[in-house]
């Protein structure tokens, strides 16, 4: 298996797309393709990676940025590392591309190197978040601002088959986000698409609010990207602010300090359940290539965790799943 690790991606790249790279030799035992300036790679390569373990540095000149506009400059700059790793992968040379870096740039580049599944209308990014009992996938979570319901109907399909190949649901229970569980509830376009999802043929459940959602009502949770982007975003940051007041109460008196000791293990395994970085970069579903794009933010342990959810889409043959699924729904 030969995964593509874009080097320039994240907010402190390279340093750790280069140490996840080693990391992930070390566990996985296959080589990584690390694209990226050789400039920058090469110092950072020497010092972590003595043993020459088969880390190949693939030189990319170019970047695109954070600040980067989508509109044009994505595909302008042919030499970056974006672009130069997913030719890689369109070319037969390797399986899978991960980035930390410009979602919009990722989806730019990934339809112009990849173009779509035939009969995808449009890609989707698809977030697992942990829920009671196990985990719910989101889609969109922001590649699609604007939607109608036949793309909902799509990111729903595209969603099930990913939850089904990757954390083992045999029959994936779909919800439709909405600001209310009776079919009437929702905007125009929540409407409109509830008649829909009733006769895809999926495991339908009906509208869900957040309280199904994390609740473990459904393993597939369904909006347009505005929706699903902000819904994602508004869950880690609440995450993030009950374990850090969950952690300066224990550490405000000494008696509180002594019950902390007692519960480590158990606060331990909850910051990790919480922790984005354990579930590492999200597919952009759709795209005729297995593309997968993490925070910007991400940490060589983030990028480890990218790596290994990458590594399970190749395992599955989820691009050849997502195919098959996508054609006998048309």
């Amino acid at each position: 298996m030969r995964v593509v690790l874009d080097a320039m991606g994240s907010d402190d790249h390279p340093f750790p797309e280069v140490q996840a790279s080693v990391e992930a030799v070390k566990l996985f035992g296959d080589e990584i393709l690390l694209v990226g300036d050789q400039k920058q790679i090469k110092p950072l390569m020497e010092k972590s990676n003595p043993n020459n373990l088969p880390v190949k540095v693939i030189h990319a000149p170019e970047a695109f940025l954070m600040t980067d506009k989508i509109s044009g400059s994505a595909l302008r700059k042919s030499q970056n590392s974006m672009g130069v790793g997913m030719d890689l992968v369109k070319n037969g040379e390797a399986d899978v591309f991960v980035t930390a870096g410009n979602t919009g740039g990722a989806m730019a580049i990934g339809l112009a190197r990849f173009g779509r599944i035939r009969g995808v209308k449009r890609p989707a990014l698809c977030a697992v978040i942990p829920v009671k009992g196990g985990f719910c996938a989101i889609t969109d979570v922001g590649a699609n601002a604007i939607c109608k319901p036949e793309y909902l109907v799509q990111f729903a399909k595209m969603g099930a088959v990913y939850v089904k190949e990757l954390l083992g649901v045999k029959n994936p229970r779909v919800g439709l986000i909405s600001n209310g569980e009776e079919a009437g509830k929702g905007n125009d376009l929540v409407k409109a698409t509830y008649p829909l999802m009733e006769a895809s043929g999926l495991n339908f459940y009906g509208n869900v609010e957040g309280k199904e959602i994390f609740g473990g009502e459904v393993d597939v949770a369904v909006s347009d990207g505005f929706t699903g982007n902000v819904l994602i975003k508004g869950a880690e940051a609440v995450a993030k602010l009950l374990v850090d007041n969950l952690k300066d109460e224990l550490m405000a008196t000494s008696r509180t300090k002594i019950g902390a000791l007692l519960a480590k293990p158990a606060f331990d395994a909850l910051r990790k359940s919480l922790d984005p970085a354990e579930i590492g970069a999200i597919p952009l579903l759709g795209l005729d290539g297995l593309v997968f794009v993490g925070h910007g933010r991400s940490d060589a342990r983030a990028m480890m965790s990218s790596i290994r959810v990458a590594r399970q889409a190749v395992e599955t043959n989820m691009m050849r799943t997502l195919r098959k699924s996508i054609a006998e729904s048309l």
